[in-house]
This record gives structure tokens, sequence and C-alpha cells, in this order.
């Protein structure tokens, strides 16, 4: 009985560090940097008790693991979830199994609207009820494809719902409070900044609920996922207007430990400033290459450079060091970049986004 007892524990261990890693991999560019040192040195350490077998131990840690991956990455209400996850790992096993030398290529996911309309992060759209494609088996037809999924989020608990926060983890929800119980809302279900008090909600904040009562429905849209030639700029210089990758670790006031994408705008030794819709540099207003012109263009979605932070007046400059870029958003009235931050240091860039391999919208393929 012992023998398989043991043989049990360690079947479930291998499961929780399985689910560890699909977090990790899928999560890491979003996750508090705290979260994701705890989760390291749990899983090594959960690693070793199996080495050692010390099946007790194992147990317990295993459930300590798992209460961990429960808070990181609780389970997104209205079912599919772990379907939705197992598939997207599947999405990106093939995109880079079909990739040349992947092993100089990293898959990254975009986890906010920054880049709009160039790259989108996840977006909703609220829906009273599921349609045709929705429904199974059509709905796993359209998330393969489309990469959208109707959601539910339904309350908890009863009690009265709260007022949203922001969440420190993902920029792509908001956090209302029942009862002491968090519940994730997409983002774009209010617009507090540009229409104040709009909630697009089953329930006002403020209002009493019940367990189970609807909040929210819709259609949830996974951010493009794109791949980032981490070997290209070993063999050359990175240039202006290109969409860059870059670690935050040692940029102030920024999470560390993950990653950003904005667009390269300024050059070591520049000064950079901006006269809307323009970007300047050196006090003259760039032109080239394309991608900054299609910005500054004010079409197709684009609304230009804007002034804010560091560069609230045309007056105002950046001046950057030799080894030093300068990050925008290509959505600059939603983007925290360095106007507000700073620059970005060489050491800590990783490579330009190439290729949107997922999902298959209009925006798949070159990355520009």
């Amino acid at each position: 009985m012992t023998f398989l007892k043991n043989r049990e524990i360690k079947k479930n261990a291998t499961e929780v560090l399985r689910h560890a890693r699909h977090v990790r991999n899928m999560r890491e560019d979003i996750m508090d940097a705290a979260d994701l040192d705890l989760l390291n040195k749990k899983e090594q350490r959960l690693r070793d008790l199996l080495k050692a077998s010390d099946y007790q131990e194992v147990e317990k840690e295993s459930e300590l693991l798992a209460e961990l991956l429960d808070r990181i990455a609780p389970k997104i209400g209205g079912g599919g979830g772990g379907l939705r996850e197992n598939f997207e790992i599947i999405v990106v096993a093939l995109a880079v199994a079909m990739a040349l030398r992947t092993y100089f290529i990293q898959p990254f996911k975009i986890p906010t609207g920054s880049m709009q309309p160039t790259l989108y992060g996840i977006t909703s759209v609220s829906k009273d009820k599921p349609g045709v494609t929705d429904r199974f088996p059509l709905k796993f037809v359209k998330f393969a494809i489309t990469g959208q999924w109707y959601s539910e989020r339904r309350a908890q608990a009863d009690g009265t719902l709260g007022f949203p926060t922001q969440s420190p983890k993902d920029p792509s929800v908001v956090l209302f409070s029942i009862s002491g119980k968090q519940h994730k809302i997409p983002r774009d279900a209010i617009d507090v900044y540009s229409r104040p008090g709009h909630y697009d909600l089953k329930v006002r904040p403020g209002g009493y609920v019940h367990k189970g009562d609807l909040l929210w429905s819709g259609i949830v849209t996974r951010g493009d996922h794109v791949f980032v030639n981490k070997l290209i700029w070993n063999f050359r210089k990175p240039k202006r207007g290109e969409i860059m990758v870059f670690y935050t670790t040692g940029i102030n006031s920024l999470p560390q430990g993950t990653h950003y994408i904005k667009r390269m705008c300024g050059m070591p030794g520049e000064s950079v400033s901006i006269d809307e819709p323009n970007l300047v540099i050196n006090g003259k207003v760039v032109k080239q290459p394309d991608t900054i012109a299609r910005i500054e263009s004010c079409k197709n979605g684009y609304t230009g450079y804007q002034l804010a932070g560091n560069l609230s007046t045309p007056d105002k400059s950046w001046k950057l060091d030799d080894d030093e870029y300068f990050a925008m958003g290509d959505n600059t009235g939603n983007s925290r970049d360095s106007r507000y931050w700073g620059s970005v240091p060489a050491k800590n860039l990783v490579g330009p986004a190439c290729v949107v391999y997922w999902p298959f919208s209009k925006r798949w393929g070159l990355a520009r």
C-alpha cells in the first residue's frame, strides 16, 4: 500500500510541476516579480524532494505549490479555462516547431493595447449571450482561428459590488470586490477615463448581488502572439522604427524581471522631443522610416505622438546617453513608456518583434 501511495504522490507532484511550467511560460511577461521568484523556488524545492524520495514532504510541498498556482493564475469563470490554456500551449508549440532555428526565437504575448493598432493586447466586447459559433463544438474552431472565447463572470459570494481597482499583475482586467472576494472583469467593461462613470456591467458598483449572479458576459480576444528575433541585433545595430522587446530589470518605476514591447523612437546620443503629432529628433521632425511616418499621419487608427510625462510640452526634451534608447507605444494616448520612466539601456534589449503568428487576424504575418 505504501508503494502505491508513494507512486500516486509522485504522479501528483509531477502534474503540479507541469502546471507550474505552463503558468510560468504563459504569464511570465506579466507576472509580479516576487511571485515569479517564489514560483521558481518552490518548483526547485519540489524537484529536490522528489530526487530525495521524501514522499511525505513531497505531498506537503505539492499542496503548497498548487495553492500558489491557484493564486497566481486562478481559473477563469465561464468554463473551458483548462481547454483554452492547453490549446494555447499547442499553438505555441506548433508555431515554434515550424520556425527555423527556434532557439534564436522567443515567443511573446501582447498583454495591453499600448501598441494598437499595430499590435493588439487582450480585448473584450460585451455580449448578452453566446452565438452559434460560441457554443460547442464550433467555439473551439473559432478560438483556434481568432483567439476569441465567450466568457461569463459571475458573483462568487453574496454582498455589495465594490468599485473597481486596477489589477497589479494583469493590465487587461480590473478587480471588483464582493464580500472580500476579488472578481476579475475585463478592463474594456469599464471606461472611467474617457467616459466617467461608464460601467458595462449587469450590476453597477454599490448594488447588491447574490452568489451566481451574472456580472459580465462577452467575447474575450487573446492578445497578439509574436516571435522576437533574439539573434539579429548581434550582427547589426537596432534601427529606429523597429518594434523592440526589452527587459525591465533596472529601469526605475517599472515591474522588475519582466518584458515590455514598444516602438524604438530615439537612438543613442540623440535628443528626443514631441511636436504633436510628430516625433522630433535633435530639433528636427522625423519622417523616416515609414513606420514612424505612419503613426504621425493620424490615419487608420493612429493618433500621432502625444505630449506626456517628461515630454509634456514641445520645448521639453530627453537626452539619451551613448548606450540608451527611447521607447514609445504606437498608441501614445494609452502607453506608459519612456516619456514617463526614461530610457532603455542597450543591455536590456532582447530583439525586434518579427512575426505575428496567432491569432489569424488581419495583423497575422510580418510585424512592423
